[in-house]
């Protein structure tokens, strides 16, 4: 067992089936939750080129591109008019687009003192290193 985004667990299956070399990568999302997996884009406040950021960004939102960008890697997007653009496969993935019940017990973190963050941080490092 192993914890990973979706995305990249997905990409880590397709690349087992391709390499025909006996692994199975399967993932699922427990019964009592789990973070909320999502990506964001930012732009700096001081960002030199904001036109063209915002330019680049309307691009990526348009529901035949975002599409396209979710059938490759593997995640759902949050443009609703995208969703009948994306392949079939990954639009009916259960673990990619959660049904609504399985939606409601994702969660997100919130931001935390830094202190805590550092007790967070350790210890993750801890599971990873084994140690």
């Amino acid at each position: 067992m192993a914890i990973g985004w979706a995305g990249d667990v997905w990409q880590a299956a397709n690349r087992a089936k391709e390499a025909k070399n006996g692994v199975n990568v399967s993932y699922f999302i427990p019964k009592e939750g789990a973070l909320a997996f999502f990506d964001v884009f930012a732009m700096p406040a001081d960002a030199k080129n904001k036109d063209e950021a915002y330019q680049f960004l309307n691009y990526l939102m348009r529901p035949d591109v975002i599409a396209k960008i979710s059938d490759q890697v593997f995640y759902a997007n949050g443009n609703k008019a995208s969703t009948p653009l994306v392949s079939e496969t990954i639009r009916n993935n259960p673990a990619i687009y959660p049904p609504a019940d399985v939606f409601a017990k994702l969660f997100t973190l919130k931001v935390q003192d830094p202190k805590i963050d550092r007790v967070r941080t350790r210890a993750w490092t801890k599971v990873k290193s084994g140690k």
